[in-house]
C-alpha cells in the first residue's frame, strides 16, 4: 500500500505566552488533562478528534488567574 501524499501546511505564527497543547489518550484521560488545565488556565475550547482520544487546544500561559466569565 502506498503511503499517501502529506498536504500541504502553511507557516505557523505563534503568540508569546500562548502554549498550543495535543493531548492524546483514552477518552476519560483526556477529559480529565483537560478538566486540570481549564481550571489553572485561561484555555480555549478543546477540539477533540478521534472519538474523544485527542484534542487540541491552546493555553495562555502568561495569565494563571481564573476566567472570570
Amino acid at each position: 500500500m502506498a503511503a499517501r501524499a502529506r498536504r500541504e501546511r502553511s507557516p505557523r505564527t505563534y503568540l508569546p505566552g500562548i502554549a498550543d497543547v495535543r493531548i492524546c489518550g483514552t477518552e476519560e484521560t483526556v477529559k480529565a488533562v483537560l478538566d486540570v488545565l481549564e481550571r489553572e488556565f485561561r484555555a480555549t475550547s478543546a477540539r477533540p478528534y478521534d472519538g474523544g482520544q485527542r484534542a487540541y487546544l491552546q493555553l495562555d500561559t502568561g495569565c494563571t488567574d481564573p476566567d472570570a466569565d
